[in-house]
């Protein structure tokens, strides 16, 4: 898929906002806003597993956390419910946030609706981006992510969250998740988790 000047204007404008992110994580000796590393990341792995994903596909992929840490998980009950109260809420942020960039950079708004529909999730499991989104959004937390959050939690609920994040995968996302380079630690918990 041929990249476009809008398409890398709309990256650098999605990063600038991530840069103010208040966060920031050390990777391969350099130290980034957190959220400009997530959407690289999104990026780099929309990338190899959809090389010829559309546009409105890879700017969502960029932009999928965009300004995230303006709304703390904190700021919500720490139960269940709080919990979906606040992801409802940051599908809502996102998709506010994407779309005043996307108009300052000139997208139409056919293209505009398709990325706030992909950030709201829609369709998960019917529409093929939609899948795709929630494919590469699940590879790069089983790859750059998962492992601290398990070590920071008990083994069982470790378990849990691994597999609501292969339910969620379509069966080319879970071919790609097995191929990734896991340490032998996640690799025994994913293991654990499918054999469950």
């Amino acid at each position: 898929m041929a990249t476009t000047e809008k398409l890398l204007q709309a990256f650098q404008l999605f990063d600038d906002a991530n840069k103010q992110d208040p966060n920031t994580e050390e990777y391969e000796g350099r130290v980034y806003p957190k959220e400009v590393l997530y959407g690289m990341r999104m990026t780099e792995r929309l990338n190899t597993f959809d090389p010829q994903a559309s546009e409105a596909l890879r700017l969502t992929a960029r932009c999928q956390h965009i300004c995230r840490w303006e709304i703390p998980r904190e700021s919500y009950e720490m139960n269940r419910e709080g919990y979906l109260r606040w992801r409802q809420e940051l599908k809502k942020f996102h998709a506010k946030k994407a779309t005043i960039i996307l108009e300052e950079v000139g997208y139409d708004q056919e293209t505009i609706d398709k990325v706030r529909f992909l950030l709201e999730k829609k369709q998960l499991k019917k529409n093929e981006e939609t899948q795709t989104l929630e494919d590469v959004i699940c590879l790069v937390f089983l790859e750059f992510y998962f492992e601290a959050f398990a070590h920071k939690h008990p083994e069982d609920k470790t378990i849990d969250i691994l597999q609501k994040t292969w339910r969620k995968m379509s069966l080319k996302g879970q071919e790609a998740a097995l191929k990734l380079p896991h340490s032998k630690f996640s690799f025994d918990l994913i293991s654990k988790a499918l054999s469950a």
